[in-house]
């Protein structure tokens, strides 16, 4: 081979090394050293999970308040009904029982199954 293939095959050589050196120093930053790295990310990815989780069960409760709200605001009836049940309320000179389990907590606040 001539003096000039060899030269250029040096550099071709040399060229390559540079380029697979700086893409791995550039992929060891972008997954290990950065401040967006490869752990930062996945645990974003996480939380924004878990809080697509929580505003699925919101907008369920959302969706139940509206719906028992349309239900109540429709009669007076019901909402005296409503009042009663949920906030015990009364009427004056009306007496009030409130049924408390062992805890004494009024068994009205439990969570309806």
């Amino acid at each position: 081979m001539s003096d000039s293939k060899k030269s250029s095959y040096w550099l071709f050589d040399w060229l390559r090394k540079f380029y697979t050196g700086t893409f791995v120093f550039w992929l060891v930053w972008i997954l290990f050293l950065d401040n967006n790295n490869l752990k930062v990310v996945l645990s974003n990815r996480m939380k924004m999970k878990a809080l697509e989780r929580e505003r699925d069960v919101l907008l369920e409760k959302i969706a139940d308040v509206k719906k028992e709200r349309s239900e109540v605001l429709g009669s007076p009836k019901l909402l005296e009904k409503w009042a009663r049940e949920e906030y015990l309320m009364r009427r004056p000179n009306e007496d009030v029982f409130v049924i408390v389990d062992e805890n004494n907590m009024p068994l009205e606040s439990r969570q309806k199954e």
